[in-house]
């Protein structure tokens, strides 16, 4: 393919060429939730990020298949489970699909598989036997049915965040237990009698359950095949889970990734969002307070490997930024009506598209994703357009640049027209209700001005921005929008 797209690998630390393993197909495997409670806004942040590389990749004509593992056993999700009172298995359902309708409320793409940790044991097992029989894991020492990875037996261990194992610190309080060194790590846990017996699993070294990391080396690679092209997550995982993913995996003799992409974490009032501050926001609460297309406009305009800061004030300059996109987009197919263009349809991966999206946004993206470049693209056409609205001209004009605005941002997963965004029944009704009305104070205003009653037709236009509607005469009659602020 002529198409060249670089992407900064977190694992090389520099901007490569993506150079899809199978011609004109991009593999992708993203880290997907671990099911132990309500998903925050650091979820939502990396959900939107791949997202958006993915509508890119299908719009530059790659076929792409992304697998979205569901981690829905560990240990986290047993004690919540007791803690929330029900079964862990109802415990991780509810919060999975907590999580579905977050990504739902996004318009974050479905993956073309979402496979749960609990559905391939047996995949983990046997690569786990791989790793004993290559010398680099090995049963407790204990005689439990743990298992463990040798760190040490691996000398590339810590090569994705660029450390040597002899400077890596071990956590305070860290035992031996059965294990050769502090720092290797659990590939299969033994079942502990406090802990129900339905989470757990026969073995050949005795009854367990899988550890977190050999979870996405299992699932990746079943379905993505032994060498695939993008590995992503948030730079949360990137130590240790996806460091021991990598030694894990190329110990077993898989290439496994070649390019590693982590979005950036997500500060909340300047401060690092954790747990122990209190400072998570949640989605459920999120949308309470913002519109899902804000949510996401916000999660989207920055630069993905940025810190990102999230604050009520952050999110109003998003949604006054988005708003300017409405309202253009709202105007000019107002004005242009039945010859306004067809909406773009990233289910049929933008073939059906009439206009191509311009060169700089183009090589804004082709530049690892670089959405704040490729926004600035998008607002210098609004502008554009809004000239061509102001000056009542050009209509063909008006509809390619309506096309190519909508068409950008529908990439970046926030076209203000997509039908996703429409709202509910109630919604389309309150609009319904407000054409009517607009429509009936319109009819007045145009009497008073052919009676020459412009002080009527005036206060009529004032009363209807007094209520945040502005109105405007045209040669076709008028058009209105609602105003910014």
């Amino acid at each position: 393919m002529g198409v060249t797209i670089s992407l900064y690998n977190t694992a090389s630390r520099t901007t490569e060429e993506l150079r899809p393993v199978n011609d004109g197909q991009v593999g992708i495997y993203v880290c997907g939730a671990t099911v132990q409670g309500e998903p925050h806004i650091g979820h939502l942040r990396s959900a939107s990020v791949f997202d958006t590389l993915r509508r890119w990749l299908l719009y530059s004509g790659y076929r792409v298949t992304v697998i979205r593992n569901v981690t829905d056993i560990d240990d986290k999700i047993l004690s919540k489970s007791v803690e929330e009172g029900r079964e862990w298995f109802a415990h991780a359902y509810k919060y999975e699909r907590a999580f579905t309708a977050a990504y739902d409320a996004l318009d974050v793409l479905p993956p073309s598989s979402e496979p749960r940790a609990t559905g391939h044991i047996t995949e983990m097992i046997e690569l786990i036997s791989r790793l004993i029989e290559a010398g680099h894991a090995y049963p407790a020492l204990d005689g439990s049915a743990d298992v463990y990875f040798d760190a040490a037996s691996w000398s590339d261990y810590g090569a994705l965040t660029n450390q040597r194992l002899d400077d890596m610190e071990l956590s305070e309080g860290a035992e031996l237990r059965g294990k050769k060194d502090a720092r290797d790590f659990a590939l299969w846990k033994a079942h502990k009698d406090s802990e129900p017996i339905t989470a757990s699993w026969p073995s050949p070294w005795g009854r367990g359950r899988p550890g977190w990391h050999i979870e996405c080396s299992a699932m990746s690679t079943k379905y993505l095949g032994s060498n695939f092209d993008i590995h992503g997550g948030g730079l949360d995982l990137r130590f240790p889970h996806h460091e021991n993913e990598l030694a894990q995996s190329r110990a077993a003799g898989d290439q496994f990734a070649n390019i590693w992409m982590h979005s950036g974490l997500l500060n909340v009032g300047g401060d690092k969002m954790s747990k122990s501050l209190g400072n998570s926001v949640f989605a459920s609460d999120l949308f309470d307070t913002f519109s899902p297309l804000a949510v996401r406009y916000f999660l989207t305009g920055a630069s993905y490997r940025s810190i990102l800061d999230f604050s009520n004030e952050a999110m109003e300059r998003s949604a006054a930024s988005l708003e300017r996109l409405q309202n253009f987009l709202q105007r000019a197919r107002q004005t242009l009506g039945a010859d306004a263009p067809a909406l773009p349809d990233v289910s049929d991966a933008y073939g059906s598209r009439s206009v191509d999206v311009p060169a700089e946004f183009a090589a804004a993206l082709d530049d690892d994703l670089g959405v704040p470049r490729a926004l600035s693209v998008v607002f210098a056409s609004v502008s554009e357009g809004a000239k061509l609205l102001d000056s009542g001209g050009n209509r063909e004009g008006l509809t390619r640049i309506v096309a190519e605005v909508e068409l950008m941002l529908d990439i970046l997963g926030v076209n203000p027209s997509a039908e996703v965004w429409a709202g509910s029944a109630a919604d389309a009704k309150a609009e319904s209700a407000l054409d009517s009305l607009v429509a009936a104070m319109a009819e007045r205003r145009a009497e008073a001005k052919a009676e020459k009653d412009f002080a009527t037709a005036d206060a009529l236009r004032d009363e209807l921005a007094a209520a945040g509607v502005v109105i405007e005469d045209t040669s076709d009659g008028y058009r209105y929008h609602l105003g910014e602020g």
